[in-house]
C-alpha cells in the first residue's frame, strides 16, 4: 500500500511538471497570437485588468522561465519535480507510520496483564508502523529473557529508523543541485552575453543588461527551488524526529511491561 501511494505521488508530480513545462513552451506562440489580434476585437479595459490580476503571478513565472536559458531552466524544473516526488513519498510513508501510541500500548499491556502473549503478538502484527514492528520483535522473544528482548528492541529500532530516513539523501541532493544548476546557467549566460558584446562591438547598457538579466534568472529559479525543497525537507525531519522519540519511549515502556510479565508469570 505504501509503495502504491508513493507511485501515485511520483506520477502526479511528474504529470503536473510536464503540463507546466508544456504550457510554458506554448506561451510564446500564444503571446504572438494575442499581439496579432485586431485592436477592435480586444476585451473591455475592465475585463483585461481582472484577467491580468488573476493570472499575474503565474504568468510572470512563465515569462521569466521562458526568458532564462532553456536547457538549464529545464534542468532546474526537473530537479524541482523529482525532489518534490521524493518529498511527497516520504510524507506519505511517515504519515502512514503514525499510530495512536497510547491506545496501542494500552491494548498490549492489557493482553500481557492477562498472560496472553499470543493476543499481544496479534495486536502488534495487525498494527502498522515502526512501533508495532518493534513490539512484535520484542514479544517474539519474551520467553528468552529481558536481555534478549532489549537487544532485539534496540537492533530492530535501528532498522526502523533507517526505513524512516530512507530517501532523505536524495532530497538533500536536489536541494544542493538546484542552486548549483542555476549558478552554472548564470555563468554560461554571462559568457554568452560577453560573446554578444564582442560580436556587436559595443558595450552599451542595453546589450549588457539584457545578457545579465537572462543569466541571473537561472540563479533566481535555482534558489527558489532549493528553498521550496528545504521547507519540505525540514518538515520531513521533524516528523522523523517525532517518530524516533516515540519509538524510544515506547521501547522503554515495552521493557517495563516485560519485567512485570516475568515477575507475575515466570516465578
Amino acid at each position: 500500500m505504501k509503495k502504491l501511494f508513493a507511485i501515485v505521488a511520483v506520477m502526479g508530480v511528474l504529470t503536473f511538471g510536464s503540463t507546466q513545462l508544456a504550457q510554458a513552451q506554448d506561451a510564446p506562440a500564444a503571446e504572438q497570437t494575442e499581439q496579432a489580434a485586431p485592436a477592435a476585437q480586444a476585451a473591455p479595459a475592465g475585463d483585461a485588468t481582472v484577467e491580468a490580476e488573476e493570472g499575474g503571478i503565474h504568468k510572470e513565472i512563465k515569462t521569466k522561465f521562458i526568458e532564462g536559458t532553456a536547457s538549464f531552466m529545464s534542468l532546474v524544473a526537473i530537479a524541482l519535480v523529482i525532489g518534490l516526488a521524493f518529498c511527497i513519498e516520504r510524507i506519505i510513508y511517515l504519515s502512514l507510520a503514525e499510530i495512536n501510541t497510547k491506545k496501542f500500548i494500552a491494548a498490549i499491556e492489557a493482553a500481557l496483564e492477562k498472560g496472553d502473549v499470543e493476543a499481544a503478538k496479534d495486536i502488534a502484527r495487525s498494527t502498522r508502523g515502526p512501533i508495532a514492528s518493534i513490539y512484535y520483535q520484542g514479544l517474539m522473544r519474551i520467553d528468552q529473557g529481558l536481555d534478549v528482548v532489549e537487544k532485539s528492541v534496540v537492533s530492530y529500532g535501528g532498522v526502523q529508523a533507517g526505513y524512516l530516513e530512507k530517501g532523505c539523501s536524495w532530497i538533500t541532493l536536489f536541494i544542493a543541485m538546484a542552486p548549483s544548476l542555476g549558478f552554472l546557467g548564470t555563468v554560461i549566460g554571462m559568457v554568452q552575453a560577453f560573446d554578444k558584446i564582442q560580436q556587436v562591438g559595443d558595450i552599451s547598457p542595453t546589450v549588457v543588461a539584457g545578457g545579465m538579466k537572462v543569466a541571473l534568472i537561472t540563479t533566481i529559479f535555482g534558489l527558489i527551488v532549493a528553498l521550496i525543497l528545504q521547507v519540505f525537507y525540514n518538515y520531513i525531519l521533524s516528523k522523523i524526529e517525532a517518530l524516533t522519540s516515540e519509538m524510544e519511549d515506547s521501547s522503554i515502556t515495552l521493557l517495563d511491561m516485560v519485567i512485570k510479565y516475568n515477575l507475575k508469570y515466570k516465578k
